[in-house]
């Protein structure tokens, strides 16, 4: 990379300049750039980042989830949706942040619609999956998503398994597959 992202880095002050009444956070880790915005105004500022001149950020690497329950230091919600970020015209990194915060209790398999998000696949088509298992593994939901449903366990799976709160052993799904061994064929 030709830059150290910092809290200076050059996307920053294009963001500050095209929200000026959006409220952000910014924060920087091992040379990564981090900035954090409320769920409502996360889309326009995809959008903004894809688009820009100076930013430009025209590959989505990951989708990620990340659930903070018990987490030592106090979150603006507990389950965050990080979107990672590349500018191949500047050869830089971007990560964008935002967190959603439960309205019910998550350890059962009741839906929560405070959970969710824009979608960015119309921004970055590449989301479409990595939106996908994000809603499948933490619950999280995308407005907007052209094909939102589970990919990796099955419709019926009874809750989302990378959630802190998820039974380590599961909620009873071994218990309903016969063994097969090699002369069950």
């Amino acid at each position: 990379m030709s830059k150290k992202p910092s809290l200076d880095h050059p996307t920053l002050k294009h963001i500050k300049k095209a929200f000026p009444d959006v409220p952000f956070k910014a924060s920087e880790f091992r040379g990564m750039t981090t900035l954090v915005v409320q769920g409502e105004h996360l889309h326009e500022v995809a959008r903004f980042l894809k688009d820009a001149p100076g930013c430009e950020y025209d590959f989505l690497s990951d989708v990620i989830g990340i659930d903070y329950l018990d987490y030592p230091v106090e979150t603006p919600g507990r389950f965050a949706v990080v979107y990672l970020l590349s500018s191949g015209k500047h050869d830089d990194l971007f990560t964008l942040k935002t967190f959603v915060d439960p309205s019910v209790d998550t350890s059962g398999i009741d839906f929560d619609p405070t959970l969710q998000v824009d979608s960015v696949t119309d921004i970055w088509p590449g989301a479409e999956w990595r939106e996908r298992e994000v809603y499948d593994m933490y619950g999280i939901r995308f407005q907007n998503h052209p094909d939102l449903r589970r990919i990796l366990m099955w419709e019926e799976f009874p809750g989302h398994p990378l959630r802190k709160d998820f039974p380590l052993r599961g909620r009873g799904e071994r218990e309903h597959y016969k063994t097969l061994d090699r002369e069950s064929r």
